[in-house]
Order: C-alpha cells, then sequence, then structure tokens
C-alpha cells in the first residue's frame, strides 16, 4: 500500500492521552500491521539563527536493547555521543541528511526540515515500508508514514533518530566555531542565546546565518 505525501496513516490508536507508556509501541503496531521495517525520521536545528537543518533516520531490528535511547534533548552530550555510537552500530540502517542555510533561506525552514528528512529517509538501505516521523506534517515521499506529536519523547525509533542528528549537526556547528570563533557556535550551535544575539549585534550576520530569520537581521 502506498500513501501520497501529503497523507498519514490512520491505522494506529492511542495510548491513553496520546502518550505511550511503551516506548517501542508504535513499532509493535507497525509491525502487527504488516510493516517489517519500521524507520523512525526526526530532525534537529529548526529553531536555530545558523547553520544547517539535519534530519536522521534508522531503522531497527526486532530484539536489541534500546534502554538507553531516549530523546535527544533529555540527553547529556556525552550521553547523546555515546547513543550515537552504539545506534550506528546496533541499527539495521541509518541515514543522515545536511540542507544547508541557503535552502533554508530561498524557501523556508519548514521546506528545509522536510527535504532533510526526506534525503535521510533515502539513504535507508533497505528501503523502509513505513515511517515514524515526528511532528504533524508527512514528508514528501511515496512510503506509508504516521506523524507523531513529541514522537521524539514517546518512540524509541523516532528518539534514535533525533539523537542522530543532534549528535550530527553539534559537530557541524562545532566546526563552525573553528572559523567564526566570536558567536561561540561551539556553545550555542546557532541557538538564539543572550551572548550570541550580543555578538550579532556587535558584528551583523557572519556566511553561516540565516539572514531570513528576523532576530538574525537586527534593527
Amino acid at each position: 500500500m502506498i500513501v501520497s505525501a501529503h497523507e498519514t496513516l490512520p491505522l494506529f490508536p492511542e495510548q491513553a492521552g496520546g502518550l505511550a507508556v511503551d516506548p517501542l509501541f508504535y513499532e509493535k503496531w507497525a509491525r502487527k500491521a504488516g510493516y517489517g521495517l519500521v524507520a523512525g525520521v526526526d530532525e534537529a536545528g529548526r529553531g536555530p539563527l545558523a547553520g544547517p537543518v539535519v534530519a536522521g533516520a534508522v531503522i531497527f531490528g526486532g530484539d536489541q536493547d534500546l534502554s538507553g535511547i531516549r530523546d535527544s534533548k533529555q540527553m547529556t552530550p556525552k550521553m547523546r555521543e555515546k547513543a550515537f555510537g552504539f545506534i550506528q552500530r546496533a541499527a539495521l540502517t541509518t541515514g543522515i541528511a545536511v540542507v544547508s542555510h541557503q535552502y533554508i533561506d530561498e524557501f523556508n525552514i519548514l521546506k528545509a526540515s522536510l527535504e532533510a528528512m526526506s534525503r535521510a529517509v533515502a539513504y535507508l538501505d533497505p528501503r523502509p515500508e513505513i515511517l515514524l516521523i515526528d511532528g504533524i506534517h508527512p514528508i514528501p515521499v511515496a512510503i506509508p508514514q504516521k506523524c507523531l506529536t513529541k514522537g521524539d519523547r514517546i518512540c524509541r525509533s523516532i528518539s534514535a533518530a533525533s539523537i542522530l542528528a543532534k549528535v550530527y549537526r553539534d559537530r557541524i556547528m562545532r566546526a563552525w566555531h573553528q572559523m567564526y570563533p566570536v558567536y561561540d557556535f561551539d556553545k550555542n550551535k546557532g541557538y538564539g542565546t543572550a551572548q550570541h544575539l550580543a555578538a550579532l549585534k556587535a558584528h551583523g550576520p557572519c556566511p553561516i546565518h540565516r539572514v531570513s530569520f528576523r532576530r538574525v537581521v537586527q534593527e
């Protein structure tokens, strides 16, 4: 069964209050529905004022111990780095995609995020049979998909994808810090902290800033 790029697949019941007690709840339902290869998909970097948006996608087999995987925002940098390596070793396949700040400025951050997730899914080999996606927006690929609000909290495959995206993006921003140290990208990762905004006011944007974002081009 193929769904269009703008449809979600209404085959999953929701647990009480919309929050799954079992972090593998949605993967299990997908497999019961006949989908063998279930991919979690998420992105990192929608909110920052600089740098790319990065997406991760991951397919696990059925029997790994994923108890150390959780929403990347609930983990320390050290925990995320350790989990990143574990995911790369334990997963059946992973995909990471980067969409530049230029693309964000030309189109918009939503389109860039969906593009990044589409590219990450395209890197998966074997191809997934269904996607579990963080958020409310399906991505433009001809694969059945389920969008999950707060999916990175309630779905372990999405949590793993969020870790891949976050760790990879943080590494990119640390590298950019070496070229543009005045903005402290190694610390703020491009987010609009007070120090970052002060640096923007004093020095203006650098070549990796998202000039379409209101707070970058200050009055």
